[in-house]
């Protein structure tokens, strides 16, 4: 039988250990992070019923997502964590405590082009706090610091979180008499990065009908810009003539007026009003994120407020705010930047425990059990090769300790730990040798996983 050629399907990507290790590490700053906020984690199935999943469908949506049968059934790979989520709180109702604050990092998949950087299969990592009936505004204050947090754990410093409220722009376009195309205004105005202003009010005049005069004040609104003082002070020109404006302002400044608070310096964050997010159900305060030298990237984390997220599986109020990381695009571009830190250990172990002759296997096991036992991962090196072959095979993984159990060593209950980054060799008790691994780990634990 003639071999296969082995393949990846295009747009699905599989890293080799080394750099799986670093998304590993990048996953686990993110669900510590989240789990200081008090967040939850969650898990939901990958397939579901396609009339669930698609129950708000429809466009883009719809000609995106994986379906198939079997059997009788008509199901569908989840293209988003927000639709299950919704489903789940629908189903879980009485048996959760809210506000329901939940994190979930879970591979989505959508069959649209692959291209440089996009992918038909990736991990998003989102966050959601869901509100019964109500929910109070400063849980939309709340977020921006926990995604300066996040990002800061990582290790990048140079990002702004970008913020707006949709009520401002509804209450803006009320005034100008555009209300029925408000959403057609905000999905073109959402596009201004990428294509440039003179393209956005061709669209607007060409394909909506805006009036001239009406795109033009459109784009003078947009461009506010300054200090977020500066542009909560000029937003003020427009209140007492539209409700929603109004109440879009108050929410914006709240949100703002806590930034130190909760520990946002203001380099960090900046009033936006360019920023409405594509997606209709976002009804309040919304969020984009960019690395402030790598603007070509893109929004790296996105969201915002919404008003009810399960409307269509329940008659309840479900209102809730949230954000969400493309992980693997987020991970894809570091990487192409050359800004993953190659200081940050990716061995599958910390040490090798190597015993010197199968005389000492029995001891060698006994060692590695109670490595793990204190925390410190610990490979057996079982197979019977020259000395130098078991070096190199530590070295080719990047394992920073090597335990060699000889003879004498397991006589005097000792082992002896060599450092294979500095080459240096000691003989000690096996209390002493964890102790010295637990030093370095507690070192590189403070290793950011980005560098720019």
């Amino acid at each position: 039988m003639a071999n296969v050629k082995p393949r990846t399907l295009a747009g699905f990507m599989e890293l080799l250990p080394a750099p799986q290790q670093q998304l590993e590490r990048i996953m686990t700053t993110l669900r510590e992070t989240y789990s200081l906020y008090g967040f939850t984690p969650l898990d939901t199935p990958i397939i579901e019923d396609a009339k669930i999943l698609l129950a708000k469908g429809g466009g883009e949506t719809e000609k995106q997502i994986y379906r198939f049968e079997k059997g009788d059934s008509d199901l569908a790979l989840r293209f988003d964590l927000t639709v299950p989520l919704a489903k789940y709180v629908a189903m879980n109702y009485g048996q959760l405590t809210f506000p329901f604050r939940r994190y979930q990092i879970g591979k989505v998949y959508r069959g649209e082009r692959p291209q440089r950087g996009r992918f038909r299969e990736f991990y998003q990592a989102d966050i959601d706090v869901i509100g019964d009936g109500k929910l109070d505004i400063l849980n939309e204050a709340e977020i921006p610091s926990i995604i300066y947090q996040t990002f800061s754990r990582l290790g990048l410093k140079r990002f702004c979180i970008r913020v707006n409220n949709r009520k401002i722009l509804n209450g803006f376009y009320e005034l100008l008499g555009l209300s029925d195309k408000s959403q057609d205004v905000m999905r073109t105005v959402d596009k201004l990065d990428k294509i440039g202003a003179e393209a956005v009010r061709e669209i607007l005049v060409k394909e909506f009908d805006v009036a001239p005069e009406q795109a033009d004040e459109v784009l003078r609104f947009i461009a506010i810009q300054g200090s977020n003082a500066e542009v909560l002070a000029a937003l003020e020109g427009y209140k007492g003539r539209s409700e929603t404006f109004d109440k879009g302002l108050e929410e914006l400044g709240t949100v703002t007026r806590y930034l130190a608070d909760f520990g946002v310096p203001e380099e960090n964050f900046a009033v936006d009003l360019t920023i409405a997010r594509g997606l209709d159900y976002y009804t309040g305060t919304v969020y984009e994120t960019v690395m402030l030298d790598h603007p070509e990237v893109g929004s790296v984390c996105s969201g915002g407020r919404y008003d009810n997220l399960a409307e269509y599986y329940t008659n309840k109020s479900l209102p809730g705010v949230g954000i969400s990381i493309g992980l693997t695009r987020l991970f894809f571009v570091l990487n192409d930047q050359k800004m993953l830190n190659e200081s940050v250990p990716t061995a599958p172990a910390e040490v090798l425990v190597v015993p010197m002759s199968a005389a000492q296997q029995g001891y060698a096991i006994s060692v590695a059990t109670q490595l793990r036992a204190q925390g410190i991962r610990a490979q057996l090196y079982t197979e019977q090769k020259k000395f130098k072959a078991k070096i190199q095979y530590a070295a080719k993984l990047g394992i920073p300790y090597a335990m060699f159990l000889g003879e004498s060593e397991e006589q005097e209950k000792v082992v002896s730990l060599k450092d294979l980054n500095k080459g240096e060799q000691v003989t000690v008790t096996l209390e002493e040798a964890a102790a010295q691994v637990r030093s370095y780990l507690d070192a590189v634990r403070e290793i950011p996983s980005i560098v720019e």
